[in-house]
């Protein structure tokens, strides 16, 4: 844990894509990759990355903290005071690796409790909900160096079925979802191209690079089920991201975090989603290989929880949460919150965990430090009126 000072200062036919990349899988160390992963529904902060060396946590939790490291079910220390969730074993072993960093106490500038508005005012990089009709990824991407754009078709894709806020505008992105239809057949498949061939080649063109899409993530019109379907879309950003000139960014969804009922257990939905987001980063890492080493995944949600458990042993929307920053190019191995204490004095409108770091600052040095993206451009363009949210410092690897 940092104190205030350093942190104020640091911080199918079906599945179609209109455009798919060319897939190789050499690697080059300065060809860097950026993963966004937005978990819709709010996660719960003070569960994934427990505080239990504060002495009102469990107090305050009156039901829900997580026990301390060592006991049963307890928590997976990172330091003397905070910890992660014991469904996420990868992630506990990445920050070993020092290739992990939990931001704590942190959320957007959204105060708000309405998951659309938090949503899309995390989505479209503003300081209000509904502020900009475009996302602050693919406005990112606009300012994306010219040597990081050369020979790629897409700067960036969405493993999603429909285009998320935060990657429409200017720059060209595309979008992939697994078919959950059955895969065509062959002699089907032939006919159809032949006829396009043969009546419009643009058609032709979109078809063919749409078929070695689906080839190269692996999909063959099987579609993901129950929590399994985060893993596979994780999976099949890491083969698009795998070639050197694949996309630079991908942005991947997850969905059901708002753990209103029953949220602590063993077979619990936050449980089960923790596990989940365990298992997804890991296959990302496997998929990519000697790729993962210059690669950054930036985990966020639109808020947290309450502090306390309500009636219906879970908990109601909040304000600050947790984020996470994993991968090979991150100088991890460290926890970075300015702690404000569970105390009920100190919590943010008498129920919520208090915010004292800002998401931009975050998503800013993953821009800035990552990709390149001019520091200027991120406070003008990508997240305007936002110079009070300066970008972290040292989050990545010389």
């Amino acid at each position: 844990m940092i104190d205030r000072r350093q942190i104020m200062g640091g911080l199918g036919l079906a599945g179609v894509l209109a455009a798919a990349p060319r897939f190789a899988f050499a690697a080059e160390p300065t060809d860097k990759r950026l993963v966004v992963v937005l978990l819709r529904g709010a996660m719960d902060g003070l569960s994934a990355a427990p505080p239990y060396g504060d002495p009102d946590f469990e107090r305050a939790r009156n039901g829900l903290a997580i026990a301390g490291p060592g006991q049963a079910n307890g928590a997976l220390a990172l330091d003397s005071f905070f910890g992660l969730h014991p469904s996420l074993s990868g992630l506990h072993d990445r920050y070993a690796r020092r290739e992990l960093i939990v931001f704590h106490a942190i959320a957007s500038p959204y105060r708000d409790r309405s998951h659309f508005d938090g949503q899309n005012l995390l989505e479209n990089g503003s300081a209000a909900p509904y502020g900009l009709p475009d996302g602050w990824l693919n406005r990112a991407l606009v300012g994306l160096p010219q040597a990081r754009r050369e020979g790629r078709t897409d700067l960036g894709v969405a493993l999603a079925s429909s285009m998320p806020l935060m990657m429409r505008g200017a720059a060209r992105v595309t979008s992939w979802s697994p078919s959950l239809l059955p895969a065509p057949e062959t002699d089907l498949v032939a006919r159809v191209r032949a006829l396009y061939a043969e009546a419009d080649p643009k058609l032709a063109m979109a078809l063919t690079e749409a078929i070695e899409a689906n080839a190269a993530t692996g999909a063959g019109g099987k579609g993901g089920a129950g929590g399994q379907e985060f893993v596979v879309l994780m999976q099949a950003a890491a083969k698009f991201l795998a070639g050197p000139n694949g996309p630079c960014v991908a942005m991947i969804e997850s969905t059901g975090w708002d753990t209103h009922a029953n949220q602590a257990g063993a077979y619990s939905p936050l449980t089960r989603n923790l596990a989940t987001l365990d298992r997804g980063i890991q296959a990302m890492a496997d998929g990519l290989g000697d790729r993962w080493s210059s690669t950054a995944v930036v985990v966020v949600t639109e808020f947290g929880r309450m502090v306390a458990m309500n009636g219906t042993s879970g908990t109601d929307h909040g304000t600050a949460s947790a984020a996470f920053l994993v991968g090979g190019a991150v100088a991890g191995g460290r926890v970075m919150a300015d702690w404000p204490g569970l105390k009920p004095a100190n919590l943010y409108a008498a129920r919520d965990l208090k915010p004292t770091a800002d998401l931009r600052s975050l998503t800013k040095a993953a821009l800035r430090d990552h990709l390149g993206i001019d520091e200027a451009r991120l406070e003008t363009a990508v997240f305007p009126g936002s110079a009070s949210a300066k970008p972290f410092e040292g989050l990545f690897r010389a």
